[in-house]
């Protein structure tokens, strides 16, 4: 085995040019495509630290009648058992409680639709890090009788630090409820939507002004990752029980996930495409090396080489062409890709403010992801190996005749 990669090895140098571009083929192949799916990841997991760390966490627990109808009559007493108990998993960073309700907001003759937060200000901004998007004013403090609103909702309703804020909505049990708030501070949330309507009180003051006492309408359980939460939400599944009922942000958004479904599809038939215009040019280079070298195979062959130790040190050849391609397209593209992870390319005009539109940051994101780089390598691997069956068959069906006379 050793005589016949020798043998590969040498003959792949014997004529460097026609390896060389092979290679080059496959390494361009294997950088775009993994230049490619870095960026997709990349823009994947910011969509995804969007949604979970700016509202939803990576999971919630609520009345198992909250998320079908999400009305405050479904919220939950306050639960400290129930809180222990989700912290005993140790992937879990810190639970957060929550009253959500929706209301009018008001401003003298002017009026909006609003979402109404009820938080404890020192656990929500470990998550969502509202205190560190205030433009104007401060943030809530405990017992704090004012709200923050979002930067959009104070400029429709014309309001500046201060000035009182009218709610008027409809209570736990049905009871009528308005008051009348200080505005503490004022935040650009990076949802425009949310960033139009949002309100946010301290959690005591909202379930006075509700008049639910003690209650929540969702307990925001946070972990590091998204692999971390498929392991913990199962075991949190399996734990807690009706009333109550444990989901991922997955099924709470589950236009995001569709999105990246759909997104990852066209990606995938993007390097599909990659790949066949990779394997044609192996493909290509081997044909021609075969007929180049029809001659050398039948003086080979004639003075006692085997057709089948033959066929082994073409495929080994094969395989080093794809291998040389991979591991230089991966040694390049991970420094790279490193590189880019740190410094995500902004962009502007339109294209900037159609993603800020969306809640998005204007900026390009990459992802250095193992499977990013693993993916690529393996897939180049699999068609290097389904290309290799080509010399071996042409070498079994050599006929030393006709391959001395160059036929």
């Amino acid at each position: 085995m050793t005589t016949n990669l020798k043998l590969a090895w040498r003959n792949l140098w014997r004529n460097k040019r026609r390896t060389l571009i092979t290679v080059a083929s496959i390494f361009f192949g294997v950088l775009l495509s993994a230049y490619m799916t870095s960026m997709q990841e990349g823009s994947y997991g910011k969509m995804v630290e969007i949604v979970v760390k700016f509202y939803s966490g990576y999971m919630q627990v609520h009345h198992e009648d909250y998320w079908e109808n999400r009305s405050i009559n479904n919220s939950f007493d306050y639960d400290q058992a129930l809180v222990t108990q989700i912290k005993t998993h140790p992937e879990i960073d810190f639970v957060i409680p929550r009253l959500e309700s929706f209301g009018l907001a008001s401003s003298g003759e002017l009026t909006r639709g609003s979402a109404i937060f009820g938080i404890v200000p020192e656990v929500e901004t470990q998550l969502t890090r509202i205190a560190d998007k205030i433009v104007s004013g401060k943030y809530l403090q405990p017992t704090d009788d004012g709200v923050v609103i979002g930067d959009g909702l104070a400029r429709f309703l014309k309001l500046e630090l201060n000035d009182t804020l009218v709610i008027i909505t409809q209570g736990y049990h049905g009871i009528s409820a308005a008051g009348k708030f200080p505005v503490r501070g004022i935040i650009k949330h990076v949802s425009p939507e949310l960033n139009k309507s949002i309100i946010y009180m301290e959690l005591k003051t909202c379930q006075d002004f509700l008049g639910a006492e003690n209650k929540l309408t969702s307990l925001v359980v946070n972990v590091a990752d998204n692999d971390a939460m498929k392991r913990t939400l199962k075991k949190l599944k399996s734990e807690i029980k009706s009333p109550f009922s444990v989901i991922s942000w997955e099924e709470m958004q589950p236009e995001v996930v569709q999105h990246i479904g759909s997104d990852r599809a066209g990606g995938v038939i993007m390097k599909a495409i990659l790949y066949i215009v990779i394997a044609f040019g192996i493909f290509g280079t081997i044909m021609m090396m075969i007929a180049e070298r029809r001659r050398e195979f039948g003086v080979m062959i004639s003075i006692g080489m085997q057709k089948r130790k033959l066929s082994v040190v073409l495929y080994i050849e094969t395989l080093f062409i794809g291998l040389l391609g991979i591991f230089s397209g991966i040694a390049v593209s991970l420094p790279l890709l490193l590189v880019q992870a740190k410094n995500p390319i902004p962009l502007t005009g339109d294209t900037a403010k159609l993603m800020e539109d969306f809640g998005f940051e204007p900026y390009m994101f990459f992802s250095t992801a193992p499977e990013v780089f693993w993916q690529q390598a393996i897939s180049v691997f699999v068609l290097t190996l389904l290309i290799g069956i080509y010399p071996v068959i042409a070498s079994l069906r050599i006929k030393e005749i006709k391959a001395l006379h160059g036929t």
